[in-house]
């Protein structure tokens, strides 16, 4: 592990907080327009309301999947010591 100093350590916790703030709001947001367009659609009579829900769904998940597996950092320190000792192993003369 590499000392990192307090002012970086603030920065980088504060974008990581902020990305994941930028998801609760977007799945916010989601959550509040599809179930209007479900009432709406139900009062209708139709169910047309799972089409804008799926399409979107599919941008919020993927929004997701960045946002989380680029703050966690455990995956990402995993597959550097992996190709670090591959690395190593192919400097190595025996």
């Amino acid at each position: 592990m590499t000392y990192v100093p307090d002012e970086d350590l603030d920065r980088i916790a504060r974008r990581r907080a902020g990305m994941k703030m930028g998801w609760y709001i977007h799945a916010g947001i989601y959550l509040a327009v599809n179930l209007m367009l479900a009432a709406i659609s139900a009062s209708s009579g139709r169910g047309w309301a799972i089409f804008p829900a799926l399409g979107w769904g599919i941008g919020l998940a993927a929004h997701g999947i960045v946002v989380f597996l680029r703050t966690n950092t455990a995956v990402f320190d995993g597959l550097v010591a992996r190709e670090r000792r591959q690395l190593q192993a192919q400097r190595e003369p025996w």
